[in-house]
């Protein structure tokens, strides 16, 4: 059975982990959830399969993907998070393993009937292990860090990022939901976060789509390269 989830985007379609993946549809309290299944492995798409059915960060049933993976038997979660950096010394290009999140607003939960509340965190022991997977790999990653969860699909305003950076490192919109929940199910869940362009303001020109994702398709080899030995080290 496996014992690893991976959430992600685009960047993991055609890996070989996916030749013989099983695709599943599992059907939760919540929803549904699209799963692809191996041996070793169970990646969740959370934005789709393809364009033509791309699920928007502020659309994703993050209680119906979390469900799904638990529902399997996954204790484990890795996160592959694309952000953009606030700081001069993350450059895009890098990865980073935050140690901490802030995300205020449409804050998902499986408690909709019931009364709950979790302190939610990022796993120390899951941060560790990536942490141990990427210097095993030679890959260099920055080791800590605050992200911020805005909402999107929009980027930040100039303003929203000068008031941001003071407390946070790098920004994004999927990456806090994704740890509240998994606290709330009981599940250990760490980030691998894939810096892609710089925040709006701290460079010149204003970002595009395009620019992002170019710049997520060449983090790609790394993080492949750190999930790959993670899965030799710990699956």
């Amino acid at each position: 059975m496996p014992q690893i989830g991976l959430i992600g985007g685009t960047v993991f379609f055609g890996q070989d982990w996916f030749g013989s993946a099983r695709r599943e549809v599992a059907r939760t309290e919540y929803g549904e959830a699209l799963l692809l299944v191996t041996d070793n492995l169970v990646f969740l798409p959370r934005h789709g399969l393809d364009e033509d059915s791309y699920v928007m960060p502020h659309r994703i049933n993050h209680p119906a993907n979390f469900l799904a993976l638990k529902k399997l038997g996954i204790q484990r979660v890795i996160g592959i998070n694309s952000c953009g950096s606030m700081k001069r010394r993350l450059k895009p290009g890098m990865i980073a393993i935050p140690d901490d999140f802030i995300s205020f607003f449409n804050i998902p939960s499986i408690f909709q009937t019931a009364p709950g509340h979790v302190t939610p965190t990022l796993s120390p022991t899951v941060r560790a292990q990536l942490f141990e997977a990427a210097s095993d790999a030679g890959v260099d990653v920055s080791d800590g860090g605050v992200y911020w969860q805005n909402t999107g699909p929009r980027l930040e305003t100039r303003a929203e990022i000068r008031m941001m950076l003071q407390f946070a490192d790098i920004v994004g919109m999927t990456l806090g939901s994704e740890a509240t929940v998994a606290c709330e199910l009981g599940m250990e869940y760490g980030s691998l976060c894939s810096i892609d362009n710089f925040a709006h303001g701290l460079v010149d020109e204003p970002l595009t789509e395009k620019q992002i994702r170019e710049a997520a398709a060449k983090n790609a080899e790394k993080l492949i390269a750190i999930v790959n030995n993670y899965l030799k080290l710990f699956g």
